[in-house]
């Protein structure tokens, strides 16, 4: 049997300790357990990755106490943060963070338990009625619980105004009974979902499906699917008809969406299909409170829900015998998380399905060129839908070239072109949608002096700050400092302070005033902070009582309006232009994400895209719809530089509060790390990073590229750990960046 556990500690340096196992512990203590540990003087908390029988450590103590009665974290999941730590080049503590959410991690299992108040045996009036000249509020008591049956207590008191202590002296006397329930924190409050019918499927949806059923049945003979559908082509009921034969077998299921925008929509369409025939949904993503979270995760790991919905950490749901992940818009930059360790969780989810092993589908309108590149290669296989469902077509793509002068002989400068205010101005005389999109906030994105034009920057963040117009306030949006707008001038203090620039609060205004009649709702971070309010715009959005919503990206993708007959594309040109290789990729992926909300009912849908660059190839490919083309076109240019999907990245940035000390760190770094790599990985110099300063954090960069990611990640391992950085330099190690910002 057994004798040690190793266990890595929550808050440690990633080195894993040995502690006994007492005697009379058997099968208490697994991989996975969550144990507390003797460390020095005082206990600490950690999880257990393996036991063994023997061990070579000294005076080895043994284990304070088990937190729950089975492991909180499975095999498979232990095997991938493991696999992570590698891969990512962070430590396995920082790894098994992530799998465990912090709701989890401090409080085990401890559900929230309510107080609910009953009679305790039936009363009459007159009983009451004698009571209540002499205790009015425990006959008020008595009369709430014989009218509405138990209640919660503390809701017993606010409608009665009764005190505790008259609850307490109706118990004592045995006419009111108090137990403690078990509740659950849901994060759909108490909806209930109306059972939805599987509409009749394409011949190129059940032939995808077709394509599909294979990898269900035996997911370790076959590889990763990518389904390459075009918008509105109904890759969701795919997905939905993959599920229902998953948990046919007995499964279990996990879908990945981008934006938590997309959430409600999907687990409205989700639950409404499976939740009448008695399977559970869970719902994972970072907007739940902590309650919430620690709810739903045990509903999970104890199997009472079988299908979890959420964001990118949804990766690391506990789900058993897991039979299928979908990962929809997979292309998304939203599966990278930004912050250390830094994951993609489209390549956890591949992963994890090869470990399961379960079947694992990848969907887009247009792919990541990564996966894009792996079907072409024979590791992932394709499936592809390019037809409308129900007989729609695909908008019409029409590009303005706001360089371009008017008949009248004036420049157009106007960020809503002619084309474009007419378009809406027919779509509200037929009583259609109009989608407007940008993505910028704020009302003016950039102020500066006409007199010695310098920009009005954050003073922590080398970017301009934007104004905020309702609120009164110039922000950055990179540190979310706020101040008043200024005056004057910070370096001359000319009071000619000019705004230009324009962010959705503008758009939003300037929709108002020339359409008064249309009802128009804004969709960005600054108006989505109330917890609900994405539910309720879509809501009314979907209801027809909103005419023109316009919004950033999380209006962008993966909605489902049939009202929307016109997409509005502000500029085209706020993304395609950045000092980054991925720029076309993203600005391609974005336009035929949004012409994709048109058209989605009976009328035929349009897109109007303004831009000052029309010939750009991105623009060319996304007007024609045409993927293939744009991705040989981008695949080729990345091929003839090196760049990903023919190489891996990693961006080093070296963070200190001053120049001087993130330049030294990132040269020390660049030297040592070329020493170490072989001649085929190429190690970038050190540089100023692009935002060179955030948080009030000067940033230097490193960017090494090489075929080998493993033996690059440790020899930057091995780099760092040679170098002795000051305590107030940090270096982030970012595998497979997504942008080199």
């Amino acid at each position: 049997m057994p004798r040690f556990a190793q266990v890595i500690l929550d808050r440690s340096t990633g080195k894993t300790l040995d502690y006994e196992i007492p005697a009379g512990w058997d099968g208490r203590v697994a991989a996975g357990s969550r144990v507390r540990v003797p460390l020095r003087n005082r206990q600490v908390i950690g999880t257990v990755v393996a036991v063994a029988a023997t061990t070579s450590a000294p005076g080895v103590r043994p284990l304070a106490a088990v937190m729950d009665e089975r492991p909180q974290i499975t095999p498979v999941l232990l095997k991938l943060a493991k696999w992570m730590a590698e891969y990512y080049g962070c430590d396995e503590q920082d790894a098994l963070r992530c799998v465990l959410p912090r709701a989890v991690r401090e409080t085990g299992h401890a559900p929230l338990k309510r107080k609910f108040a009953s009679l305790a045996k039936p009363l009459s009036a007159e009983e009451i009625a004698a009571l209540r000249t002499k205790a009015p509020r425990q006959a008020a008591v008595l009369e709430h619980l014989q009218i509405n049956g138990p209640v919660a207590v503390a809701r017993l008191m606010a409608e009665t105004g009764a005190s505790d202590a008259a609850v307490k002296t109706l118990v004592r006397r045995g006419l009111v009974e108090v137990r403690a329930e078990e509740v659950r924190r849901a994060p759909l409050g108490s909806e209930e979902f109306v059972a939805s019918q599987p509409p009749v499927l394409s011949a190129e949806q059940e032939h995808a499906l077709e394509g599909i059923r294979p990898a269900l049945h035996d997911p370790a003979a076959h590889q990763p699917i990518v389904l390459k559908g075009i918008t509105g082509s109904g890759k969701t009921e795919v997905y939905l008809r993959a599920i229902d034969e998953v948990l046919q077998a007995g499964k279990t299921a996990l879908v990945l969406v981008p934006e938590i925008a997309l959430t409600p929509q999907t687990v409205e369409r989700f639950s409404s299909r499976f939740t009448p025939q008695g399977i559970a949904v869970a719902v994972l993503h970072s907007h739940l409170s902590e309650g919430e979270r620690h709810d739903e995760w045990h509903r999970v790991r104890s199997g009472q829900a079988r299908i979890v919905i959420g964001a990118r950490g949804a990766v690391f749901a506990p789900l058993e015998n897991l039979g299928l992940i979908v990962i929809d818009e997979e292309h998304d930059n939203s599966y990278k998380q930004d912050e250390g360790p830094r994951y993609q969780a489209r390549d956890l989810a591949v992963v994890r399905g090869k470990m399961e092993p379960c079947a694992v589908l990848l969907g887009s309108a247009t792919p990541s060129l990564e996966s894009f590149e792996n079907c072409r290669k024979g590791k992932y296989a394709l499936l592809e839908l390019s037809h409308r469902h129900d007989g729609c077509v695909l908008p019409v793509f029409r590009v303005v070239d706001m360089r371009l002068r008017s008949k009248d002989g004036e420049r157009n400068d106007q960020f809503i072109s002619p084309k474009l205010g007419l378009a809406i101005e027919s779509r509200l005389a037929k009583g259609e949608q109009t989608i407007l999109f940008l993505n910028r906030r704020g009302f003016f994105t950039v102020l500066a002096c006409k007199s010695c034009g310098k920009n009005v920057e954050c003073p922590h963040c080398s970017v301009s700050l934007a104004l905020h117009k309702k609120v009164d306030l110039a922000r950055c949006h990179v540190c979310g400092y706020a101040q008043k707008p200024p005056r004057r001038c910070p370096d001359c203090h000319d009071p000619q302070i000019a705004f230009s620039g324009v962010g959705t609060e503008k758009v939003e205004a300037v929709v108002k005033k020339m359409f008064p009649s249309a009802r128009v709702a804004r969709m960005d971070s600054d108006t989505m902070t109330r917890k609900g309010a994405y539910h309720e715009t879509l809501g009314a959005f979907r209801s027809r009582k909103i005419d023109i919503l316009v919004g950033t990206q999380m209006i962008a993708k993966g909605l489902h309006f049939p009202g929307v007959t016109l997409v509005g594309i502000i500029s085209a040109d706020s993304a395609l232009h950045l000092p980054d290789f991925r720029a076309g990729e993203r600005t391609f992926q974005l336009l035929v994400q949004v012409a994709g909300r048109a058209g989605r009912g009976d009328a035929e849908g349009e897109v109007i895209v303004q831009t000052f660059s029309p010939a750009h190839p991105s623009l060319q490919f996304a007007k024609s719809h045409d993927f293939d083309g744009f991705a040989a076109h981008e695949l080729e240019m990345r091929h003839n530089f090196g760049h990903p999907p023919y190489s891996h990245l990693v961006l080093l940035t070296a963070r200190a509060d001053t120049a001087q000390k993130a330049e030294f760190a990132a040269r020390t770094l660049a030297q040592k790390l070329t020493a170490a790599v072989p001649h085929t990985v190429m190690v970038s110099p050190a540089a100023p990073a692009p935002l060179a300063r955030v948080r009030g954090m000067y940033r230097y960069q490193v960017v090494a590229r090489g075929k080998q990611i493993r033996a690059l990640t440790k020899a930057i391992k091995e780099s760092l750990g040679a170098i002795k950085l000051p305590k107030d330099v940090h270096v982030a190690v970012d595998v497979d960046p997504v942008a080199l910002l």
